[in-house]
């Protein structure tokens, strides 16, 4: 999807950072919360190969292994894009301001300011945003009867697969 059609859709409630980021090819990355050893290091691999490639990543980035990612893209110069399960916060993280105010870091919320906690629901819902407007969509492990595997039954686009 384009940036157009993307805000046009409404599937965005808010964002603070780089909107032209959404023209961009985008990877979205999923994980579940708890995965195998073996797996971490795969996905910590895959987050090195796209930070020296310079790709786009969008991620909830929420996971500890997320998490993880998040902190080896953080190292590049590429473009990222975090998708919260809540509203916008009022403060945003010293860590990021540098990369928002260097243009390089778009975070977006399908939600208003108003929904202030994380669920299981408006994780889903993240996700599905996540899915929807990426060209492409890694997921580096996630449970047989998971969240993730079932909002994946949803998907006509391919996944790649980290396990």
């Amino acid at each position: 999807m384009t940036k157009t059609q993307i805000l046009e859709s409404g599937i965005i409630k808010d964002y603070i950072g780089n909107i032209d980021m959404l023209d961009l090819h985008k990877t979205a990355f999923l994980c579940s919360r708890k995965i195998p050893g073996d797996v971490i290091l795969k996905c910590h691999d895959w987050a090195v190969r796209m930070r020296d490639e310079g790709r786009c990543v969008i991620s909830g980035f929420h996971s500890a292994i997320e998490r993880d990612v998040l902190q080896y893209l953080l190292r590049g110069k590429q473009p990222l894009i975090i998708v919260l399960a809540r509203g916008l916060k009022q403060k945003i993280e010293a860590e990021l301001k540098t990369h928002l105010n260097n243009g390089r870091l778009l975070i977006i919320s399908p939600f208003n300011k108003d929904i202030k906690r994380i669920t299981a629901q408006t994780a889903i819902e993240r996700n599905r945003l996540m899915i929807e407007i990426a060209d492409s969509i890694v997921v580096g492990f996630c449970k047989p009867d998971g969240s993730i595997s079932k909002l994946l039954q949803e998907v006509s686009k391919d996944v790649i697969f980290l396990r």
